[in-house]
């Protein structure tokens, strides 16, 4: 008999035990839960509005799935175009919610003539106008910010790998400092964030992707970067073991830097799990959980954000779709927006804080 949502209740899972994951230490009665968000894709909010209104109940901030990347907002170099940028910031404006800037420097999503420039010069000015002018157009909703985002290569050999791009191209691993204090100038006030995928796994490359971004940060550090947080994307890999242990000495190294955590894309991807719905949300829901004790067990999460709030709209369905026919679940509520175990999950490890 496959175990129902009460027994998973029960037996502690989504309900408590917050003192066997050292949480209970942060915890208090005067505590306040971090800010738990969404991203979102401006065709899905406008195309459903019972997405709108779920975000809006459930969650204190957002975030642009595209809306803000290169490609979608530079359609040339003294181009801007901020039409569904502005939509989303002023559906958070509407709703009292935050918008987490996403992302100011990436390798991918860029337009033709991003890869076209040939100089560092060049390279140096584009990046400087859309850093301040994408900025401060969102200050006022915008108060924390991807400044880097995927800056380490999937397949690592070395500690000082860095993953390539037209911005390391003309700029070396400079462009990733210059980034982070140009945005400081621009908004001293906002949190900074350097964001990556991929290093909460034990098996295959992980590992060495998890200490190639520890590096980074450490250098960064040392050399007084305004990097404020490290943001863990969390696209967990359902069915692969998370590295409890390394996971949780490195987010207590990067505590011990000064920087906050945050989760900033989190959900789990299911191809490869059993087509049984409740046994498929259970196991959901415990690698969740195995994720979130690791990095919650040497202090509270600044923020945990999931990147899509309901299984209707992710972007799982088609990068993962499964072979057996039956819909992915990897985010907090199904298709029909009624919350599943990782929701409860979440709204434990939130409280934490």
């Amino acid at each position: 008999m496959e175990p129902t949502r009460r027994d998973i209740l029960a037996l502690g899972l989504a309900a408590g035990a917050c003192a066997a994951v050292g949480g209970a230490a942060h915890a208090g009665p005067a505590a306040r839960p971090a800010p738990f968000g969404a991203a979102v894709y401006l065709p899905d909010l406008e195309a459903d509005p019972r997405l709108g209104a779920a975000i809006a109940a459930r969650c204190q901030r957002v975030t642009p799935v595209n809306e803000l990347k290169w490609t979608y907002s530079r359609p040339g170099p003294d181009a801007f175009d901020f039409a569904a940028g502005d939509r989303i910031a002023d559906f958070a404006r509407a709703n009292g919610l935050a918008m987490h800037g996403h992302t100011l420097v990436w390798y991918a999503e860029l337009p033709d003539w991003v890869n076209a420039l040939s100089s560092a010069a060049e390279a140096e000015a584009a990046l400087a106008k859309h850093i301040e002018t994408t900025m401060l157009r969102y200050r006022d909703v915008a108060r924390s910010w991807d400044v880097v985002n995927e800056p380490i290569p999937d397949v690592v050999r070395r500690p000082t790998d860095r993953r390539d791009s037209p911005w390391r191209a003309l700029l070396g691993d400079g462009y990733i400092e210059r980034a982070f204090r140009l945005a400081h100038e621009i908004d001293p006030d906002a949190q900074l964030v350097i964001n990556e995928y991929d290093v909460e796994h034990a098996t295959e490359y992980f590992p060495a992707k998890r200490r190639a971004f520890a590096h980074l940060i450490r250098e960064l550090v040392e050399k007084d970067v305004p990097v404020h947080a490290v943001g863990l994307q969390g696209h967990l890999r359902g069915g692969v073991p998370i590295d409890s242990e390394e996971l949780a000495e490195f987010v207590a190294e990067m505590r011990g830097l000064g920087l906050k955590i945050l989760v900033t894309e989190l959900d789990v991807i299911d191809a490869a799990l059993p087509t049984p719905i409740e046994e498929r949300d259970v196991l959901v829901a415990r690698q969740v959980e195995e994720f979130l004790e690791a990095v919650t067990s040497s202090g509270p999460l600044d923020s945990i954000t999931t990147w899509g709030l309901t299984d209707r709209f992710t972007w799982i369905g088609w990068a993962y779709k499964r072979i057996d026919g039956t819909g992915n679940r990897p985010l907090p509520l199904d298709a029909d927006y009624r919350p599943k175990l990782m929701l409860d999950v979440i709204e434990r490890f939130r409280r934490v804080a």
